[in-house]
């Protein structure tokens, strides 16, 4: 058992380190083309009129707390990742929300004596996906 002064430290570098499980994976779909910047890929909500699929994208935020930042940032990871592979779109199929794996608490307790008083705290948190299509528009 944690000394009750290391609680606070523990359960900080515990989120810190959960906190960082954010993670893209792709299926190919089609042979990637050269590599483009980030601000060249469009997100699309309807499909355009002429497209090719590159590869099928899913992706995830770090875990927070249910913040518009999570959506933000795991749409980030699918642009980022169609940018790598030469779409310059996504055509994103849909965001949602998840219970991480892991959860993050913080307990207390006392057991210098033979009754033991034990409690614990569990933080809410969640995790945002975002699942899209890496894809090329063509120009007409």
């Amino acid at each position: 058992m944690l000394p009750r002064r290391l609680l606070p430290a523990f359960a900080l570098s515990t989120l810190l380190l959960v906190g960082g499980c954010a993670s893209t994976h792709r299926v190919m779909l089609a042979p990637p083309r050269p590599a483009v910047a980030v601000e060249q890929v469009k997100v699309y909500h309807v499909a355009p009129r002429r497209f090719q699929e590159i590869a099928r994208l899913e992706s995830s935020s770090a875990i927070g707390f249910g913040t518009s930042g999570q959506t933000d940032a795991a749409i980030l990871r699918l642009r980022r990742e169609a940018a790598k592979l030469g779409a310059n779109g996504v055509l994103l199929l849909g965001v949602g929300s998840v219970a991480p794996p892991v959860s993050v608490g913080v307990g207390t307790g006392v057991h210098r004596s033979h009754v033991g008083v034990y409690g614990s705290m569990g933080i809410p948190t969640t995790q945002r996906q975002a699942a899209g299509v890496a894809i090329y528009v063509i120009e007409e």
